[in-house]
């Protein structure tokens, strides 16, 4: 999940071998132009000035709205016995297979944490 956020705001640390290189590059081109065409439906673009072609600050606000789709996208629908979930969250209640904890947060923070140190 944590790397998912990183690849979206365009943060990857992991450089891999140069065939990952290659499709991540590719993966990261295909971002900038799925960020332009949300740049260019956007009524209010002061916030972005400057923010081109990479559209970092854009990425990061799209990644900080949606977390919770992406989230709920990855586990909804991942059967029992995973190893997604937590077993709780922090309140000592199952989430019983659950994609969140009851008050709807994501039960995971690590996608702020920086890749290094994870």
């Amino acid at each position: 999940f944590a790397d998912i956020g990183d690849i979206i705001r365009g943060k990857d640390l992991y450089v891999g071998n140069r065939k990952e290189k290659k499709k991540r590059d590719e993966l990261d081109d295909k971002l900038k132009k799925i960020f332009g065409k949300i740049y260019e439906k956007l009524d209010k673009k002061e916030r972005y000035k400057g923010d081109t072609p990479d559209f970092f600050q854009l990425r990061e606000d799209w990644w900080n709205n949606n977390r919770k789709m992406v989230w709920k996208a990855i586990t909804c629908d991942v059967k029992s016995g995973n190893n997604y979930f937590r077993p709780t969250c922090g309140s000592g209640k199952p989430t019983n297979d659950n994609c969140q904890c009851a008050n709807t947060d994501v039960p995971t923070y690590f996608d702020y944490v920086p890749q290094y140190l994870r």
